[in-house]
């Protein structure tokens, strides 16, 4: 484990851009995300996913059906107010402009950002889950 104080990173990429809303497709966006979460657990930070609180609260408000008002009404608001709490953002996966999104909020609240594992504290030594 590190000995510095981490940081509390969001990781930030597609969730349904370029899947069409196909379930598969949309659980691999989720596992390409989550593949980060022990790599920077492990070098001293905390990780986060805005999906891992936004898809519980979308299911307790009743959404039908990703896309639908219900929906849109929480998953992007919740991101968008965690990446002011957080001190990074780490943009992973392909084109997003959800994703892009959280990045340029970040930037705009002066939080650090990310485009690769290998340039956060710590973490210059390890291989990116992109690259496997």
């Amino acid at each position: 484990m590190a000995d510095h104080a981490g940081l509390m990173i969001l990781i930030a990429g597609p969730y349904r851009s370029g899947t069409g809303d196909d379930p598969a497709k949309i659980a691999a966006n989720v596992h390409l995300m989550e593949s980060y979460v022990l790599p920077l657990f492990n070098a001293g930070h905390l990780p986060v996913l805005g999906e891992w609180l936004a898809l519980p609260m979308v299911d307790l408000a009743g959404s039908k059906r990703i896309g639908d008002a219900t929906f849109n009404a929480i998953f992007h608001p919740i991101a968008e107010r965690l990446v002011i709490r957080c001190d990074a953002v780490l943009r992973v996966g392909g084109p997003s402009q959800g994703a892009d999104q959280m990045v340029e909020l970040a930037k705009t609240h002066g939080r650090q950002t990310f485009a690769r594992l290998q340039d956060i504290p710590n973490c210059g030594e390890l291989i990116d889950p992109q690259d496997y």
